[in-house]
């Protein structure tokens, strides 16, 4: 945006700032300023209830979904005929194109930052939260502040005890690093140990989430401490070895890798390696993928994301295939994780009507992971698209004349992602999976490896269970590679790439300009928090 845009863009937020203090006089909480005298919660237990539900947005396809896995390799939403275009809304993601005023930047600011001032007023000493809400406050204001400073770079930080009149501080690098760990060591020490399998206990805080998050924060530590000067830093030997130390007391609390088949781990029965779920809806997982007639779910899927043939390439398998037999035994050589589509149209083993649908009598025969080729209907049929071709999904993206393209691509370009499975709970589960020891033990592998040990035994232990073929040495890029397998689309993938080096490198429709170009490593703060809070600097190039 150039500068004179700034300055027209500044002065009409400031005259609708003016604007808005004549006509509604009722500020809003979450927002910058806050009403005047906070002086403690009434019910801190009825608070935390609802700052659990603010997670749920973590479900949405948009926002901060978007900002961590659109922005990357991992997936690409082209417009298909009229669909999806959206004013360039996901493209400019996918190309690093994005501008100041981009809804998807400007909600998850909003959501995080008023996520943490809850959470701080749980914590509030007038509050008088006991021991036990008191801790999930602290793992909840510490996860809203540490996806703030992982996406923005900057933290602003209201203390509660203050008067509201004073405006935020601001913390960055080591000094919300530390804040953010602070808070995950209280949480650590006032929080339960819950078993793997205790479903209804792990969709709050305990011990386990609290050490993995602070293992997740640790080993990005260098990343955050130089953000906002270049990047460039190197991990901590000390952090290292504490990220290690985390992932063994998770193990010790009895999480594990599963030995039972991969997507089985999506569904929201028990597993070992589930340590935190979200209570939201994993719809947006399934149908923003699906073509308009893979099922009849949920009234049919809405054909957008994709994914690029170069992460579907990381995966074993035919190229060109990927197929399952009526058992989900692959049959194109691919290992687990990349999933299959029932062959030739045979169905799944489990009729319409049992479990295996979800009790729906026009389930489907979707299948699981990475969907390509022809797609077909629960008896077997050929699905076909709008226009009666048949519904095979493609590995390219192309316009209508056959040239690689973000924009007027058939109904058909572009392989699917498919994490969880309609066929299960009917697509509608409420379960969606956040915190995974497949994910810790990746952490600790890598930490290993950072530390200069030999991490290859510890990714050929997960590669084994997931039907891969063991890896003779594991390098930094076998190791971000190996992350982008096993936790697709687990929102993970913007910040590994970041951590490896990766992240701005050219990619399919992602032009060389961005390549070193540290600006695109941080979202920019939005322009109305920088109006309200001064503290606030927008962060370099923007």
């Amino acid at each position: 945006m150039k500068k004179n845009s700034i300055k027209i863009y500044l002065m009409f937020s400031l005259c609708a700032l003016v604007f808005a203090s004549c006509t509604d006089l009722e500020i809003d909480e979450t927002d910058s300023f806050i009403s005047e005298g906070f002086q403690g919660l009434q019910d801190p237990a009825s608070s935390l209830n609802s700052l659990y539900g603010n997670f749920g947005a973590l479900g949405d396809q948009a926002n901060t979904f978007a900002l961590n896995e659109v922005t990357t390799d991992a997936f690409l939403i082209p417009t298909r005929g009229a669909d999806w275009g959206d004013n360039g809304r996901w493209r400019k993601l996918h190309t690093h194109e994005w501008g100041l005023e981009e809804t998807d930047i400007l909600t998850p600011f909003q959501q995080w930052t008023s996520a943490q001032l809850l959470a701080s007023r749980i914590l509030d000493s007038r509050s008088n939260a006991d021991a036990s809400t008191a801790a999930q406050a602290n793992f909840l204001r510490a996860y809203a502040m540490w996806m703030t400073l992982d996406l923005y770079g900057q933290v602003p930080f209201r203390d509660t005890q203050l008067p509201d009149s004073d405006l935020p501080t601001v913390l960055s690098g080591a000094d919300a690093v530390n804040f953010i760990v602070a808070d995950l060591d209280a949480a650590i020490a006032g929080l339960p140990t819950v078993s793997p399998g205790d479903m209804d206990n792990l969709r709050l805080a305990s011990k386990a989430s609290a050490r993995f998050l602070k293992a997740k924060v640790l080993l990005n530590k260098h990343v955050y401490e130089t953000q906002l000067s270049g990047g460039g830093g190197t991990a901590a030997s000390g952090d290292m070895s504490e990220v290690i130390s985390l992932v063994d007391a998770i193990a010790a609390d009895g999480f594990a890798l599963e030995s039972m088949d991969y997507f089985e781990i999506f569904e929201s029965s028990a597993d070992t390696e589930t340590i935190y779920w979200i209570q939201t809806g994993v719809g947006n997982r399934i149908f923003n993928g699906l073509h308009y007639n893979s099922t009849g779910l949920g009234g049919g899927g809405w054909n957008g994301f994709s994914t690029l043939a170069e992460y579907y390439d990381m995966f074993e398998g035919d190229a060109n295939a990927n197929e399952y037999d009526t058992d989900r035994n692959p049959i194109s050589g691919q290992e687990r994780r990349r999933g299959g589509v029932p062959k030739n149209g045979i169905p799944f083993s489990g009729a319409a009507g049992t479990s295996d649908n979800g009790g729906f009598e026009d389930g489907s025969n979707v299948g699981e992971g990475f969907l390509i080729g022809q797609q077909y209907a629960l008896d077997g049929t050929a699905l076909q698209d709008r226009q009666g071709a048949p519904l095979e999904f493609s590995r390219e993206f192309v316009d209508g004349n056959g040239a690689n393209s973000l924009i007027n691509n058939s109904e058909r370009t572009g392989i699917r992602l498919m994490k969880y499975s309609p066929r299960f709970d009917g697509g509608f589960s409420n379960t969606q999976i956040f915190f995974r020891y497949a994910d810790a033990h990746l952490m600790k592998a890598e930490a290993m490896l950072r530390s200069g040990s030999d991490a290859t035994a510890m990714v050929n232990e997960l590669r084994t269970l997931r039907g891969a073929t063991p890896l003779g040495t594991v390098s930094e890029s076998d190791l971000l590679e190996e992350r982008g397998r096993e936790l697709f689309a687990e929102q993970v993938r913007r910040t590994d790439m970041i951590r490896f080096g990766q992240y701005l490198r050219d990619w399919e429709f992602k032009g060389t300009s961005e390549v070193g170009n540290q600006t695109r490593a941080l979202f920019p703060i939005p322009l109305p928090q920088l109006l309200a809070n001064p503290n606030l600097v927008q962060n370099p190039g923007y």
